[in-house]
């Protein structure tokens, strides 16, 4: 999502980091170049101006800390106001002291509300909450059918309208059925438009006086940029909202939403829409948004994501392999396969400080095919050879190829990678701890 905006703000920016003085005018031309960058991005206007005018305040004429260059405390003040801009901390949902929590979604029809409110229940379960959804949206045909699919995908249930129930009774049994049951939250998913009527609001409105929501959260499509600002602005006026969460955002959008919503409303984003699939959902940190928009990626929300594919069990055995240099291409290939459930290489580069520039060197977006064609390879070799790769000479290399559908090339290539790899991992091992767990990183 901010890919563009990443490389213009680190080329603005990269113009002062090797200065040893800054005057006012590089630092006024530098921050020309990131306005024009931030209104490339769909950032409001009123947003930008703000900005630019804070870190110009702050870095003109003052004095600069002793610990860092010129350029570094100027990235440090961009950061700092980013972040600010963003909300400084991390919003979580407030949940209630006496149960159940009531979630009340809102959005314009097509913004993802639905599997928003599977991906919700499906966090929240996953930290062992009781979720009940509740399946309110009567006007969108087969919105019912696919929130109560989704819920059987997720194994949580869903509170279905029964035949000549309206909108108001479908939420009041629903929540009902939340208290009575001893369920820790419900999540309520309304009904949406196309666009912004009397009638939605109206529906909207009588909802919430009637469920009385601890949170309404809007779920707005980040791809529609500026529109989804004044989409955040009228739903924050007529129905009043608590929170954010940005759907899409994985998309090619130019990104000015995720800097522009919390301004224009005062409501935090709380979470990001990152795929279609039911776990594709993270929380929003500011502070780490602030440092992938500027380029120095966002090691902590790597490390958790290692954490989740890795087992401390996984590790201290990858371990052991690597100290007896036992490590075979069986090991590889389930290397990889631990690193696709962190999500796509892309995303992993995202949050890897430089990612952007390693993507440039590597030619582009990290082709996810040829990693489908490094498993096929793996998969024709004979157990013998995964475990002992140098006994495949040209002919065992030649019958590889053939099997997997790809060249000799690509065998040779893999295996250099192989052993690299290997060599790699074994030194990163002798720092005496889990790789991936704690404060090791496989890389």
């Amino acid at each position: 999502m901010l890919e563009n905006l990443t490389k213009k703000l680190d080329a603005a920016l990269k113009k002062l980091t090797g200065k040893g003085v800054l005057t006012e005018e590089n630092i006024a031309e530098a921050l020309r170049e990131v306005r024009l960058a931030l209104l490339e991005a769909d950032v409001h206007f009123k947003v930008v101006k703000g900005l630019i005018e804070r870190v110009k305040g702050r870095v003109v004429g003052q004095q600069l800390q002793h610990s860092l260059t010129p350029g570094q405390q100027v990235i440090k003040v961009v950061w700092e106001e980013l972040k600010a801009l963003m909300g400084e901390e991390q919003s979580p949902v407030k949940l209630s002291a006496a149960p159940p929590t009531v979630l009340m979604l809102v959005g314009l029809q097509g913004s993802g509300k639905t599997t928003t409110a599977a991906k919700l229940a499906r966090h929240f379960r996953k930290i062992g909450k009781r979720v009940l959804l509740v399946a309110a949206d009567l006007q969108r045909p087969a919105a019912v059918e696919q929130l109560a699919l989704l819920g059987q995908q997720i194994d949580v249930p869903v509170a279905v309208p029964a035949g000549g129930a309206t909108v108001l009774s479908t939420v009041n049994e629903g929540v009902e059925r939340g208290r009575s049951q001893g369920f820790d939250l419900v999540l309520v998913d309304t009904a949406g438009r196309l666009h912004i009527d009397d009638a939605l609001m109206r529906e909207l409105s009588s909802i919430k006086q009637n469920a009385m929501p601890h949170e309404v959260l809007l779920v707005a499509d980040a791809m529609t940029g500026q529109d989804a600002i004044n989409i955040a602005e009228e739903f924050n006026r007529q129905i009043g909202i608590t929170g954010i969460i940005l759907t899409k955002t994985e998309g090619d959008s130019r990104g000015g939403a995720v800097l522009s919503m919390r301004a224009a409303t005062g409501a935090p984003i709380k979470f990001v829409g990152t795929g279609e699939r039911t776990d594709a959902l993270e929380a929003f940190y500011p502070e780490r948004m602030a440092s992938r928009i500027l380029g120095m990626g966002d090691v902590l929300s790597l490390i958790e994501r290692v954490e989740e594919a890795y087992t401390k069990d996984q590790a201290e055995a990858l371990e052991s392999k690597l100290r007896k240099n036992a490590f075979t291409l069986e090991d590889f290939k389930a290397q990889i396969q631990q690193v696709r459930k962190m999500g796509s290489f892309d995303k992993i580069l995202e949050m890897l400080p430089g990612g952007n520039r390693l993507r440039e060197m590597a030619g582009g977006a990290v082709p996810e095919k040829e990693i489908l064609h490094v498993e096929a390879m793996i998969n024709s070799m004979t157990p013998q050879e995964r475990r002992r790769p140098e006994i495949i000479n040209g002919s065992r290399r030649k019958r590889i190829a053939r099997g997997s559908g790809t060249s000799v090339q690509e065998i040779n290539r893999l295996l250099k990678q192989f052993y690299q790899a290997k060599k790699l991992m074994k030194v990163f091992s002798k720092g005496g701890r889990p790789l991936g767990l704690g404060k090791g990183l496989p890389f």
